[in-house]
């Protein structure tokens, strides 16, 4: 058999949404399943920061479809899997849920699908720990994800077409050290001016109220704290808006930015990427626009 599995990249937070808010891109990871006669397993990868997949056990898409094979008590003795990705690891756009999901999603298609798509999202949520870059990357689009004592609430939020830059400046930042620079309480004022922001963000982002966009992004929960981590990025989020961007935030924990525009997306870009050069960092610039296919399986049946 062989199923080929597509995971768009995904931005999450988007300023006010910390942990529970995602947008889907059109940027993506591919893997592709063989089951073999041969046993064993073979891992080969290409395309963006190809050199940084692990090809052996320790893969995440690997170690994602065993978890499947094992809850069902079943594997293939022999399977290739072929990542070609399309998502910058380390970016702030999603690559480790993206790789999760495309193991659970091939294990799923290779033993007939027996769990459903929201069953699969659960399962993504409870091991990335939140629903904002998975829950997006499954349905697409704009999603927010509510976890609750009985399983996770999915809300999809219909936008009209959007385009977004994304430049990711040549920085490694751990997530865990993004995660560990929050502060452990905030104040009151600080809750209620996220509140209202996530609110205003949806509401602008599902009616493409450009004109709002810049306060409903405003964010006191995580992006003071992590704006700082990377050398120029408060000076980017703020060149962005000198270069005419309606809205900008960190994309996940970063060190992408994440920037939104009626136009003008070539400018922005170039603008941020300035500001990375003065600080001596390279960058690279991607102009996308909103997934809103979600996660996709192609399977043939048997080889």
């Amino acid at each position: 058999m062989q199923a080929t599995i597509t995971i768009p990249a995904t931005s999450a937070n988007l300023g006010p949404g910390f942990d529970c808010l995602g947008l889907a891109l059109s940027l993506y990871q591919t893997v592709t399943f063989t089951t073999q006669a041969e046993p064993g397993l073979v891992i080969t990868a290409c395309g963006e920061d190809a050199a940084k997949i692990p090809t052996d056990e320790s893969n995440l898409v690997w170690q994602s479809a065993e978890l499947m094979f094992a809850r069902f008590g079943q594997r293939p003795s022999g399977l290739r899997l072929h990542q070609d990705n399309q998502i910058p690891i380390g970016s702030g756009l999603g690559s480790s849920s993206s790789a999760v999901l495309a193991g659970l999603f091939g294990a799923n298609a290779l033993l007939g699908n027996p769990l459903s798509r929201a069953e699969i999202l659960q399962q993504a949520t409870d091991l990335e720990g939140h629903p904002d870059n998975v829950a997006p990357a499954v349905y697409g689009g704009l999603i927010l994800g509510v976890q609750e004592t009985g399983g996770l609430l999915v809300e999809a939020i219909a936008t009209p077409p959007l385009r977004v830059v994304v430049v990711l400046p040549d920085f490694h930042l751990l997530t865990a050290e993004a995660r560990a620079a929050l502060p452990r309480q905030v104040s009151l004022q600080d809750a209620i001016f996220n509140t209202s922001r996530l609110g205003l963000l949806i509401r602008a982002l599902e009616t493409a109220d450009y004109d709002k966009i810049q306060v409903a992004m405003q964010d006191r929960l995580h992006q003071p704290y992590r704006l700082p981590l990377v050398p120029g990025l408060a000076a980017a989020y703020e060149a962005a808006y000198a270069a005419g961007a309606a809205g900008v935030a960190l994309s996940g924990a970063g060190p992408s930015l994440i920037a939104f525009a009626p136009a003008g997306h070539e400018a922005i870009g170039e603008a941020m990427t300035a500001v990375f050069a003065s600080h001596n960092l390279a960058s690279r610039t991607w102009i996308l626009s909103v997934d809103t296919q979600g996660s996709r399986v192609d399977s043939d049946g048997p080889a």
